[in-house]
């Protein structure tokens, strides 16, 4: 496979199980100088008073969503400046999403969403060996990224293709559909 030299920062986000981290990888493996930069370390990291993003969340759970996005934005700038084509993959979605992508300075940035059905994530969830549910729920979930987050960037429908499948069809759309800046 020829390697891809195109720079910029691509975010992929979704709802937990709609296969951001595994996209995400291949398609960092396609470029010629590329960086795989996963948004959930920066709250991995934090190692007291974590607090996690409720579905009625409307304080620290949610400021240390956007410390996260900052942190992750700075990052993946911060390799761009030093030539690298930075995949950077995190759930954003609903209100946060445009908040995530304002923190990002560096263009030319692009936008993919991945929304299988619920079905299909909740297939997903259950034969991986890592949980991300517990005080969501796959539909719930869903739900915040089909009728909170904006439409923009592309949205690829990702619950009939493998994981390779949906990074071709990213990399065939992504540069003009998915382009936010």
């Amino acid at each position: 496979m020829k390697l891809i030299d195109r720079p910029g920062i691509l975010l992929v986000t979704g709802i937990m199980a709609s296969g951001k981290s595994t996209v995400a990888q291949l398609l960092a493996e396609r470029f010629t100088r590329s960086v795989h930069l996963r948004g959930d370390l920066f709250r991995r990291m934090i190692v007291q008073d974590r607090r996690e993003v409720r579905p009625d969340d409307a304080g620290d759970g949610l400021e240390q969503l956007r410390l996260r996005y900052r942190l992750a934005a700075q990052a993946a700038d911060t390799y761009f400046e030093a030539g690298f084509t930075v995949i950077v993959q995190d759930v954003a979605v609903g209100r946060v999403l445009p908040e995530f992508l304002s923190y990002i300075r560096s263009r030319p940035l692009y936008l993919a969403v991945l929304c299988p059905s619920v079905e299909a994530v909740e297939q997903r969830e259950a034969a991986r060996s890592k949980k991300g549910y517990g005080l969501w729920t796959p539909a719930a979930l869903d739900g915040v990224l089909r009728d909170e987050t904006p439409r923009i960037g592309l949205w690829l429908d990702s619950s009939p293709w493998t994981p390779e499948e949906t990074a071709d069809e990213l990399l065939k759309r992504v540069w003009d559909e998915g382009r936010i800046g």
